[in-house]
């Protein structure tokens, strides 16, 4: 059956639907149980790619290494670098999650990517919004309320997704620092016109990563200083999660917070990423606890592994429920996932 005759079925069933595409981040939403599957990866090709105009157009179930190997020919990218996870990613799963790696703070999330989507509603309803360049966007950018949706509005279907060509010249630099001083040193190049595209902590050393022409990254090197890194495949390592760090039996917890956040008195191992805006932890503490550091510092915390609802403050979950009322107004598609 095809996936919106298979909607169309389970609106009219009442039976709850768990949207599947490559399983690389099923880890995000609670067990499927009893629900049926809808299974995303026939949706699979690429429809459309123009280098020229920057854009990539493709089925969501497409695997999402069949995008970047697309790219990489052409000496173009995916700028918000999603993990993987798995070799079985999809590009409308990395969408769905809303995951994005270490250059986010300097080149933006997945939603700033997102041009546009066609979406089948949990009524079977096939929509369209936005299109393949940004000034087909106007009003109500749905496209983007897509990402870290994890299907709960919607199967996506295809989705229209914004390039960018590779930098010329990439290089990553290594510094000693304790956190408290690695955090500063963040805050005073943030400031400064730097080609920054990554900035990591852990366990006193830090690294930088600059990425663009190579005059401009010439010229950051000789400013901040440091030795170069010869280990040229650790931002791959840290967004996939196959550092040393994460390989643990205690669990894993990711705390978002302000970029000028400074140090914060957390229970267990921390490594930094995106400057410092996230933060990830392993301890074994209750979530109230951490819930309770992370708001008192302007930011939020989620279990990573395995995943786990924190209950939504009222007017945040008033629009969750609106919102999926509109899309979704049998609670079919992926229940329980975000409340």
């Amino acid at each position: 059956m095809a996936p919106r005759e298979q909607i169309r079925a389970a609106f009219h069933n009442g039976q709850p639907l768990s949207i599947q595409g490559g399983g690389s981040k099923a880890f995000l939403g609670p067990p499927a149980g009893q629900d049926e599957i809808l299974d995303t990866t026939g949706l699979n090709g690429i429809l459309d790619y123009q280098p020229e105009e920057l854009f990539i157009r493709a089925r969501a179930g497409t695997p999402l290494a069949e995008i970047e190997d697309a790219l990489r020919r052409e000496q173009q990218m995916l700028p918000f670098e999603p993990p993987h996870f798995s070799s079985s990613a999809t590009l409308g799963g990395c969408v769905a999650a809303g995951l994005s790696g270490p250059a986010r703070p300097w080149r933006g999330a997945v939603r700033d990517y997102v041009l546009g989507c066609v979406l089948i509603n949990g009524k079977g309803e096939r929509l369209r919004f936005g299109g393949d360049v940004i000034k087909n966007v106007a009003g109500y950018d749905v496209s983007r309320l897509q990402c870290g949706a994890l299907g709960t509005l919607g199967l996506l279907e295809e989705l229209s997704i914004k390039t960018l060509p590779q930098p010329e010249q990439e290089i990553t630099l290594v510094q000693e620092h304790d956190q408290a001083s690695a955090l500063e040193k963040i805050r005073t190049w943030n400031r400064l016109p730097l080609p920054l595209s990554g900035a990591a902590w852990h366990q006193g050393l830090l690294r930088i990563r600059l990425s663009g022409p190579a005059g401009a990254v010439r010229a950051a090197r000789h400013a901040l200083g440091g030795d170069r890194d010869k280990d040229t495949g650790f931002w791959k390592r840290l967004k996939e999660q196959q550092l040393d760090f994460f390989d643990s039996a205690l669990p894993l917890w990711r705390l978002s917070l302000p970029r000028d956040c400074g140090p914060l008195a957390l229970p267990g191992e921390v490594l930094l990423d995106w400057g410092g805006a996230q933060r990830w932890l392993l301890s074994d503490r209750p979530y109230r606890q951490l819930s309770g550091l992370a708001a008192e510092a302007g930011g939020h915390v989620m279990a990573f592994h395995p995943h786990s609802s924190p209950p939504l403050p009222p007017l945040l979950l008033a629009l969750h429920q609106r919102l999926k009322q509109a899309f979704d107004p049998a609670g079919i598609l992926n229940p329980g996932c975000l409340f």
